[in-house]
Order: C-alpha cells, then structure tokens, then sequence
C-alpha cells in the first residue's frame, strides 16, 4: 500500500469515528445509523441546516455537521423559545472532533448543507451520512489538515428505542442554564471607576429568590444553596411561559 493510498484509509477512517461518536448526541425522530464514508457529497440528499466548526489542538481541521429541516423547524418553535442550531448540536461537534485526541472546537458557523459538505470535499476530508433506514436524516463530514498526534478514539454508536417526534426531538438537546440573582443598571462612569471591594447593590431584596434562565428566558425561580463546594437552587417556583420578567 502506497503512502497516499494510507492517508486516505486513514481520513475515511476517522470520519466514521466521528460519526460513530456523533450520532448519540445529536436529537433524531428516529435511530440513526452511521452509512458508508464517501470522499464526495455526490449522491447525499438532504434539506436543513450545516453547522461547520474549526479545532485545533491534538489535529486541525474542520467538523462539519448537516442535521434535517425536521430537527431546524423544531428549534424554531419550543416552549423556550426559538433555540440555535449551532448550540444544539454542539456537543456533538465536540464528540466528533474528539476522536482525533483532546481538540478546541470554536462556536460554530451556519452554512448551507451543499456548500459545507462541498469545502469538507475540497479540502481531502470524508462525509458519512446518518440514515434512520430510510432516508439521510444527517451527515457529518471531517477533514484534517497535517498530522494526528493521538489516535481515534474508539467510538460506538448508542443505540436508542422508538420513534421520537415534535417536542420528544428535543429531549437530547443540552442548554446552557444560568442563575441571576438580581440585576441594576449603571452609568459608563461607574463601570469604569469599579475597583476590587467596590460593592454593586442589586434589584433583589437579600434572601429573595433567583431567576433561573434558559437563552435569556425566564423559566423558574428559587432559593440559593450549596452542595458541597458549591452554589445551587433549589426550584420554589415554575415560571409559565407567557410571564414577563419583573
């Protein structure tokens, strides 16, 4: 086997590690199923939304992840709010780019399906589609530039029962959730002329309860504890959606 002939086993190689390793994390209707790895997006059909991310680290290159137009008109409409793409789907951008050893992966840009699978092409990397069987609900696409200094992570797909549908897509997804214990408003001036020790009086009464937010929205309040070492809290109340913040 001549050396071009290894490195590119190699690349189709590791484009199914990182959809073996993807596939559990991205939100489905259905199993999905890691297909044959191809060097080109000829011959994959699907509508929705590619999300393309850098790393570097252990590898450089690109991940890219292209998820349906079921799964992109479900984000637009939960009780949370319209939700992004790039940030639900972004652990499984992660997982894949993990697979070639410990990487930094960047936000993440949206770009359409035929043009992410295309650059993934153009730069010597391999796409796997996702199937449930049926059709490509999903591809994820890899391309590495240079060497790997770490080897693939052996990765194995989860398997997952049942059909899921409407809000159940979501169920996967992982948010980003914060506390805010109050807030004030201030001039440029103060913000400016703040020093270690300076004190910053907030919109909540000491002991009032915290907001807990997910994307900006409001969806609970309740009491600060701590567990161990560290702040929690504790659910006093569910906020309904349509409530307005104080």
């Amino acid at each position: 086997m001549t050396t071009a002939t290894a490195t590119a086993e190699q690349r189709l190689v590791r484009a199914q590690h990182a959809a073996e390793a993807a596939v559990p994390l991205l939100p489905a209707s259905a199993p999905l199923t890691a297909g044959t790895v191809t060097r080109t997006p000829d011959g994959i059909a699907i509508a929705g939304q590619a999300v393309s991310a850098h790393f570097n680290g252990a590898a450089e290159g690109e991940v890219v992840i292209v998820v349906g137009q079921d799964l992109v008109d479900a984000l637009k409409d939960t009780p949370l709010g319209s939700l992004d793409v790039a940030q639900a789907i972004r652990p499984a951008l992660e997982a894949a780019a993990a697979t070639l050893g410990p990487v930094v992966v960047d936000p993440g840009r949206l770009a359409e399906p035929a043009e992410a699978m295309a650059a993934v092409a153009a730069a010597g990397g391999a796409l796997v589609p996702l199937t449930d069987g049926s059709a490509v609900r999903a591809v994820v696409g890899l391309s590495v530039a240079g060497g790997v200094t770490a080897a693939p992570a052996d990765r194995s797909p989860a398997s997952a029962a049942g059909t899921r549908g409407g809000l159940e897509l979501l169920h996967d997804v992982e948010m980003e959730v914060t506390a805010e214990l109050g807030r004030t408003r201030m001039s440029v001036r103060d913000l400016l002329s703040m020093i270690p020790g300076t004190v910053i009086e907030l919109d909540r009464a000491a002991g009032g309860p915290a907001d807990l937010l997910v994307n900006g929205r409001l969806i609970a309040r309740g009491e600060v504890v701590v567990i161990d070492e560290n702040f929690g809290i504790r659910i006093t109340e569910i906020v309904p959606p349509t409530t307005e913040r104080g």
